[in-house]
């Protein structure tokens, strides 16, 4: 494992190894980031956080979490449009597989990259701005074409958010007005294990500086307000989320679900989510609830959530507005993984795409057809690394074997 400390030393590792890839903030759940060659850690990379008033951009390292980039941005009164639910993951992971937090105006969090910064197999350094020449394949790269040692982010004047959770929502009036339920905030969770007539809990995120259609409500689709922190699993304490109760604060304290300082999760977990079309959304949650009976026994918490469409070749939102369909395993991997193709196979009629970096059945003939460039990003990784230094096992058997 290599821990570079400058951009020329990542040169260097890179040109030198036979096979190489990196390894973000150990937050995917599939082998995305394994290789038998060379594992680079961009940790030790200054993050070199540097803000353009004017363009109204910020620079950052690949290896920086979201967390340290966004305290940065709002000490000197800015801010992203959104992030993820955890601050905890590097930017550039997150960045190469589309991971994204929620809203319906909202894109995934690549979707604010203005330019980037990579290294190629013969330890070369690429810079590609928006609008240049396959830019949109390069952005959600899944590490096929190199090292993202640094990016360019669009921000925007600072702003706060107040969240608020309500619980026991009616299940079928949220899916009557499913669009209503989901535009009444900025950004917009719903926990559920799939099972009976109610949700779990809605999380909603309301910026202040805009009308807040949910804000201050007795009840939201039946459900009621909650009258302390909570936390998306069911008996665990809810201080290590962000602040609730409808208490407004900085957006960098508000959009992500869980604090910086804390560990969110409850303990070992797996990951899944698909990401199917807005038209097809109340059909693929009336397919998971038809589903309980052998997904609920698997699950810790699912979490529904809305992204708009982009224009970035991998994105599992390209050309589409969606809905993502997300579940907390609980550590039993072959269980899991036996019901992943059983699940695929209800959700493939929408176009459901897997979130790259979780857990997932299909294979590159699978997925190939869900994407209208994924021809074109295969033969760009065949441009930029055309003896397949940063190819591994996942891309092997999820994007270039058909």
């Amino acid at each position: 494992m290599a821990h570079p400390a400058s951009v020329a030393e990542l040169q260097d590792v890179v040109a030198d190894a036979r096979k190489i890839r990196a390894l973000g903030s150990r937050h995917s759940f599939n082998d995305i980031a394994d290789t038998a060659g060379t594992l680079i850690v961009l940790d030790r990379l200054d993050a070199a956080i540097s803000i353009d008033r004017q363009a109204m951009t910020v620079s950052v390292s690949g290896g920086t979490r979201y967390g340290t980039l966004a305290a940065e941005l709002q000490r000197h009164g800015f801010a992203l449009h959104n992030l993820a639910s955890l601050p905890h993951i590097s930017v550039a992971g997150a960045v190469a597989t589309a991971t994204h937090g929620s809203g319906d105006r909202n894109g995934n969090l690549a979707t604010a990259v203005a330019a980037l910064e990579l290294v190629t197999a013969d330890g070369a350094v690429v810079t590609a701005r928006r609008g240049d020449p396959d830019f949109d394949g390069m952005v959600v790269g899944l590490g096929a074409l190199g090292i993202v040692s640094r990016l360019t982010l669009d921000i925007e004047p600072s702003f706060h958010v107040a969240q608020s959770v309500f619980e026991g929502l009616d299940w079928e009036q949220v899916l009557e007005k499913f669009d209503d339920v989901t535009s009444s905030a900025y950004s917009v969770s719903l926990f559920t294990d799939w099972s009976g007539e109610k949700i779990g809990q809605a999380w909603l995120k309301n910026r202040t500086d805009e009308p807040a259609v949910s804000a201050g409500l007795p009840e939201f689709f039946s459900g009621l307000p909650a009258t302390r922190a909570r936390h998306p699993l069911p008996g665990v304490s809810g201080s290590n989320c962000t602040q609730q109760l409808g208490l407004a604060g900085p957006w960098s304290d508000r959009l992500a679900h869980f604090r910086m300082e804390f560990t969110p999760s409850k303990g070992d977990e797996l990951q899944s989510e698909y990401l199917v079309p807005r038209e097809h959304a109340v059909e693929a949650i009336r397919t998971l609830r038809r589903l309980s009976g052998i997904i609920t026994p698997l699950l810790l918490i699912g979490e529904v959530r809305t992204i708009a469409a982009d224009q970035l070749w991998l994105s599992p939102n390209y050309g589409r507005a969606g809905i993502g369909l997300h579940f907390t395993w609980r550590q039993d991997q072959p269980a899991v993984k036996a019901i992943l193709p059983r699940l695929e196979a209800e959700l493939a009629p929408l176009g459901a795409r897997p979130h790259w970096g979780k857990l997932f059945h299909a294979g590159a003939a699978d997925l190939a057809p869900l994407y209208p460039r994924f021809a074109d990003f295969t033969a760009l990784a065949g441009r930029l690394d055309p003896d397949g230094k940063f190819r591994n096992a996942f891309l092997d058997r999820t994007v270039f074997s058909r």
